[in-house]
Parts: structure tokens; sequence; C-alpha cells
């Protein structure tokens, strides 16, 4: 039994849940400034949040297992390599989905009404490489639903927070999965998938990627200003932009050797924001 379960976790990268979560978290803690936060609506955001990006991430799987099965650095995922059936696949995204929407009916009306447009876009993704070049930024799309629906979880109404959030999850999970998908370059252009580095070569995409961990910065720091946060999250800020300087200084269009180590610092970047801006909510 732990072993399939361990199966499981790494067929969705259960670990990774580090880099939406924090940052639904830090959109509901944001609204309770307008509505008190309650102990089980934190917990039922967790859910829906997990629960969403686990049935996004097995999708993903699921439509891209011909592509991985040919694909040297991916051959000896799940599927391709026989650890799962498509059948436990299937199951597990119908699940993990039906988990998403139950969650959301308990965090309320709007929540619920919005979760098949939430599915619809976190699916979307594993589908957009076959048509545009633009796809790494639909993940960043996909990811910016997270602190929109932690805002909206908790009650939060229309405000600029959720939106400049958003705007700085998107463009930090564009920025490092261009990056992460400069190892795959050869691959794609063969396969005819698209993707920024496929079209436009290496080094551009590594100018777009560092380009898009710029804004991330701005629009944290112009949050921080707009909502009065104070030094300490400005504090946190800072120390996100200088992982993401050290992220983007491993990486060159010479050298991809270290493109795994950059990508994985980035589950440092949303607890390290989390933690800075419940300081600065809730003690300083």
């Amino acid at each position: 039994m732990l072993k399939r379960v361990l199966t499981y976790a790494s067929f969705v990268r259960f670990s990774h849940s580090v880099f939406a979560l924090p940052f639904a978290l830090t959109g509901a803690m944001l609204a309770s400034r307008q509505v008190p936060l309650t102990p089980a609506r934190v917990g039922w955001i967790i859910v829906a949040m997990v629960a969403a990006r686990s049935a996004a991430m097995g999708f993903n799987r699921l439509v891209d297992a011909h592509y991985d099965a040919l694909n040297p650095r991916t051959a000896g995922r799940e599927l391709p390599a026989g650890r799962m059936t498509r059948a436990e696949a299937v199951a597990f995204v119908v699940v993990t989905s039906a988990v998403f929407v139950a969650a959301s009916w308990a965090l309320g009306p709007l929540c619920l009404a919005l979760s098949p447009v939430a599915l619809a876009i976190v699916f979307w993704y594993s589908l957009a490489k076959r048509y545009t070049w633009t796809t790494q930024f639909f993940l960043g799309l996909a990811m910016a639903v997270a602190p929109v629906g932690g805002w909206l979880a908790a009650g939060g109404g229309f405000a600029w927070e959720p939106v400049l959030l958003a705007l700085a999850i998107g463009s930090w999970v564009g920025g490092f999965d261009v990056l992460y998908a400069c190892q795959d370059v050869e691959f794609d252009r063969a396969h005819g998938l698209r993707s920024v580095p496929a079209r436009f070569g290496v080094p551009a995409a590594l100018t777009t990627s560092r380009a898009a961990h710029v804004l991330t910065v701005v629009c944290l720091v112009w949050l921080g200003l707009h909502a009065s946060l104070g030094p300490i999250y400005l504090g946190g800020v800072a120390g996100v932009a200088l992982l993401l300087a050290y992220e983007q200084s491993l990486v060159s269009a010479r050298d991809l050797s270290q493109v795994k180590r950059a990508f994985d610092l980035n589950g440092y970047v949303g607890i390290l924001y989390l933690l800075a801006t419940g300081v600065a909510l809730y003690v300083g």
C-alpha cells in the first residue's frame, strides 16, 4: 500500500504543491483583512488547491504519455515505465477533480460556479504546446488562478491585491517554465511541439525568462506598497528577488546542465513569500 501511495505521489510530483499552495494561502490571508479567515476555510482551501494541482498534473501525464515515452529525460515516468496503468491515471484524475469540486462547494456558491472554469484552465496547459509557442505562459495563467482562488475562497471582494498577486505568480511560473523547457528544445522541434525555446531559441528564451522574473518582483513590490504591508514584507520580496537572481545565474545558453537545480529553487520562493507576508500581516 505504501509503495502505491508513493507511486501516485511521484506521478503528480506531490512535493511541487509548494509552488502554488503558498500563493493561494497568501491570497486568503490578504482577504482576511476584509473578512475573518476561519481554520475550516483554510483547510478547504488547502484541499481544493492540492486536488486541483493533482488533477492537472495527472491530466498532463496522461496526455503526454506518448511523448514522455519517446523522450529519454521523461521515459522513466510512471506511465511510460509501466508503474501505473492508464486506467489508474484516468481514475486518479476523475477522483481528484471531484474532490476539487466538492471542496469548492464547501467554500461557497461562487467558488463552486467557477470550479469548472478553473479545471478547464489548468487542463488546457497540457494541450497548449500542440498549438502555440506561448504554452509556458498558459502554465503561468493556470497557476495565477491560485491566489485569486484563495482570495475568493476567503470571501474577498474585488480589489487589486489578487490581481497583482496573480500577475506575480503568472510571470514567475511562466519564467521558470521557459527555463525548464530549454532542456527539451531539440526534442520539441523534432516532434512538432511548441514552446518559447523551440520557437525563438535558447538565448532568447533565457532573456524572456529573466524579464518575466523581473516583472514578478515588480508586481510583488507594487502589491506591498498598494496594500501597505510594510518593511517585513518588502524584506521577504527582496529575498525572493535574490533567489530568482541566483536561479537565473545557474543557467546560460552555453550550459543547461543546472536547469533542474535552478527549477528546484522555486520551491523555496513560495514558502519564503508566504512566511514574509504572514509575519507582515499578523506579527509586524
